[in-house]
């Protein structure tokens, strides 16, 4: 914390320095970008867009559409749906009538879209930044604006089905993207209220009793057991009750010993919620996915508007079951829609989010570690000439290549020296360059080298070229006959 607050008053400082303007009158600016955000440099974003596309690949595999929508919305569709969190909303300055807000996650515009537009029952997709006003802890992958990923299906549907499909849809996620172990964690918010009224938690405490719940990955059992009974004025028995429970972790056997428990039976809430677990249970056999799935009581997530069953994947170290920290969640909410709804009609909704900061974060970590070069560009080709006087002829066949849908380049200059350009392929990773000469436009060929292993092939009309290079996504080599060959 107090590192923060030392970088904060150099920040003002240098702030009022600038604004005392330079010894030259010129106005002194600061760089820096605005708090909790980051710029993403071309071999960020280009790891970025890889998990983006096993994100979308899997959304899409999974039949979903897509949609967007503003990221301001009136300030009054965001009031009032997320609880304690709404302190973090940001809102926009009055420029014109109408109060607005950043949005603060992709969920609540998704109902408002749905009611809108009186939508009963559709499967999307949406990715897009969302904002914060938080006090961004940025070495933890906070931030208060960061890309959320959402997938959703709305409609009325039989119990348990599509929520399988989305604990399968964050299985496959987290597998294909090869980040480690994990585990997803299975809870409802039916079994917590059940759960909180047979402890003897009274109504109006349920929230914020849950909200202290939620914290149970972070703290231990003294202390939120501490935040229960002197802050939020619960009773010790209660808390000691909630205790016993929330420490309960399991599969569908759990849910079954929790169907017969004398006081859990109590609750019709609590028995809806277990039934449902055991058959969601079931349907995650079939979708092979129960192997990282775990029903964990402790498991509450804040926002209010969940009302079913609720879920987490957290990372962990291999053979531990430490977590390094949620990479996704998601829930029922079935009241959301009604309330935007002028009729509250309702439209149930079961959806999940990717947290791609986190994931974002560790794949650089990765990528950092290990020596492979991220490639930031995709050219295929680079487009050179050992001679001078030859721009033209390489603008010509740069074109060629261009108008066949082939990734070529060429470098600005008139003249440039053939080292040069070949150090530019070594650089960006470009797998072949096309070498044209004198003696090669006489004989109508171009010369083609793969620039790793320094092999040339002369004999090749630009037309070939194009034939060998958009049959390829990968690198081209030369077999002893000296002719071209794809390396998969």
């Amino acid at each position: 914390e107090s590192v923060t607050s030392i970088d904060e008053e150099v920040a003002k400082l240098l702030e009022l320095k600038a604004q005392l303007g330079g010894d030259d009158g010129k106005h002194q600016f600061v760089l820096k970008t605005a708090k909790g955000t980051r710029d993403y440099n071309p071999k960020q974003m280009a790891i970025r867009e890889k998990v983006f596309n096993t994100i979308i690949g899997c959304f899409k595999r999974h039949g979903a559409e897509t949609i967007d929508t503003p990221v301001f919305e009136l300030k009054e569709t965001l009031t009032g749906k997320y609880g304690e969190d709404s302190k973090l909303i940001y809102d926009l300055k009055d420029q014109g009538g109408e109060l607005l807000s950043l949005r603060y996650d992709l969920t609540v515009p998704f109902a408002r879209y749905l009611a809108m537009n009186k939508i009963t029952n559709i499967k999307r997709y949406h990715i897009a930044k969302v904002y914060r006003r938080d006090n961004p802890a940025m070495t933890r992958g906070r931030y208060r604006e960061f890309y959320q990923c959402d997938f959703d299906i709305a409609g009325q549907y039989d119990a348990m089905i599509p929520d399988a499909e989305c604990l399968k849809i964050v299985h496959e996620i987290l597998s294909e993207l090869d980040l480690g172990d994990f585990r997803i964690k299975v809870n409802d918010r039916r079994i917590l209220d059940g759960m909180f009224a047979v402890c003897g938690v009274p109504d109006e405490k349920f929230r914020t009793i849950c909200s202290t719940v939620d914290k149970l990955d972070k703290m231990a059992w003294e202390d939120v057991k501490k935040e229960m009974v002197n802050e939020k004025g619960l009773s010790e028995e209660a808390a000691d009750q909630i205790g016993e429970y929330v420490s309960m972790q399991g599969g569908r056997d759990l849910a079954e010993r929790l169907l017969q428990d004398p006081k859990m039976s109590q609750s019709k809430q609590a028995c809806a919620g277990l039934s449902d677990i055991k058959l969601l249970f079931s349907y995650l056999e079939l979708f092979q996915v129960t192997d990282k799935v775990v029903f964990d009581l402790s498991l509450a997530r804040g926002l209010d508007y969940y009302t079913g069953i609720i879920y987490e994947a957290v990372l962990t170290q291999a053979g531990e079951s430490v977590s390094v920290g949620s990479v996704a969640g998601g829930g029922r909410y079935d009241g959301l829609v009604g309330m935007f709804d002028p009729k509250g009609r309702k439209v149930p909704c079961v959806g999940v989010s990717i947290g791609i900061e986190r994931i974002f974060s560790i794949m650089e970590q990765k990528a950092e570690a290990s020596a492979e070069k991220v490639r930031t560009t995709e050219v295929q080709v680079m487009v050179a000439s050992a001679q001078k006087n030859l721009l033209e002829e390489r603008l010509k066949l740069v074109t060629e290549l261009w108008n066949a849908g082939i990734k070529a380049e060429v470098m600005y200059k008139k003249n440039p020296k053939l080292l040069s350009q070949l150090q530019h392929c070594e650089e960006s990773g470009i797998p072949l360059v096309a070498i044209l000469g004198e003696q090669e436009l006489k004989d109508g060929v171009v010369k083609l080298r793969v620039v790793a292993t320094r092999e040339e092939v002369r004999s090749i009309h630009s037309a070939h070229i194009m034939f060998v290079l958009s049959h390829t996504d990968t690198q081209i080599c030369l077999d002893s006959n000296e002719t071209l060959k794809v390396c998969m």
